[in-house]
């Protein structure tokens, strides 16, 4: 299986990038309509126009894909988006097991984004069964890694958020890099969910002016994530939290949030009391659904703490 499951994933790094989209697919793209589109090309769009349909980057064959708004939108401003029905989606396509259609090299750039954006491989649509299965074996990091997109760009996108979470980085989902991003609106969760499995993500230089139901920045069993150069409006709640969610849906988590980097952040209108800028072992097990996971010789189902190890949170700035 370890030697399939590599194979994939040399044959997803070999894809040749995505054509350019010609006028007529570009039109499309830009219709006014309610229906998804399936981008499988890169985009390049008049400055200022804006794209109001759902917009789809799902499989191997949309390798490459993306989009150059030029100051234009996507999405519909103030429409509630949800984990269903996410702006822009990218996601991976299951296959025969245990084999998946994953997405590489996908980039947005200079665009405004209402609502969210979602990238997402085992788990996506509501497949949570896929996920559970996979982590009830040794090397489920490893393949959820292997199942998911990787190598997406987003460049000077700004993140309009509607509600749900506006970015969300899914599980084994590995080296997205959001590059000078700016987060307004409100979410009543996170901005930012790094979750379970995935790794070596960037989030850098960002400015974070937005309304959030939790802290802002989520580390949930990702690491090697680089958050670096951000400034951060709080308004008393917390900034980035570093903790493993053991048992929830009875997936077992396997990786911990360690090694990973956040640093040279600015955090303004902390709590006084307990401004809790950067958390480091967020929960500890400190959920009821924590042995919802049980029965495992690995992962959160043998231990339900965080093991939050080999983080460096250095020259951060906390402001009140």
């Amino acid at each position: 299986m370890i030697g399939l499951i590599l194979f994939l994933a040399t044959q997803a790094a070999a894809l040749p990038a995505a054509r350019p989209c010609t006028a007529a697919e570009t039109a499309e793209l830009t219709r006014a309509t309610d229906a998804p589109y399936g981008l499988s090309c890169r985009a390049v769009l008049a400055p200022g126009a804006q794209v109001t349909r759902r917009i789809v980057i799902e499989g191997s064959e949309a390798s490459g894909a993306g989009i150059d708004c030029r100051g234009g939108a996507l999405g519909v401003p103030g429409r509630q988006t949800t984990t269903r029905t996410p702006t822009v989606a990218v996601l991976s396509r299951r296959l025969e097991e245990p084999s998946w259609s994953r997405p590489t090299d996908i980039e947005l750039t200079n665009c405004v984004v209402h609502g969210a954006v979602r990238i997402w491989g085992m788990g996506a649509n509501g497949r949570i069964e896929d996920l559970r299965a996979s982590s009830r074996t040794a090397d489920h990091t490893a393949a959820a890694q292997t199942a998911a997109p990787t190598r997406v760009r987003l460049t000077d996108v700004t993140f309009s958020a509607t509600g749900s979470i506006p970015l969300y980085v899914g599980p084994g989902v590995t080296a997205v890099t959001v590059e000078r991003p700016r987060f307004t609106g409100r979410s009543v969760s996170t901005a930012v969910y790094l979750d379970a499995e995935s790794a070596d993500n960037a989030v850098t230089d960002g400015v974070f002016d937005i309304r959030t139901g939790r802290e802002q920045i989520a580390v949930d069993g990702s690491a090697r994530n680089r958050i670096t150069g951000n400034r951060f409006d709080l308004r008393g709640r917390g900034g980035v939290f570093l903790y493993r969610n053991c048992g929830e849906d009875a997936v077992i988590r396997h990786q911990t949030p360690s090694d990973n980097q956040i640093t040279d952040n600015v955090f303004t209108r902390a709590g006084w009391f307990r401004p809790r800028a950067v958390v480091v072992g967020a929960r500890e097990g400190n959920r009821l659904y924590c042995r919802d996971d049980a029965g495992w010789p690995f992962g959160s189902s043998l231990d339900d703490g965080d093991h939050a190890t080999g983080n460096i949170t250095t020259r951060n700035a906390v402001r009140r």
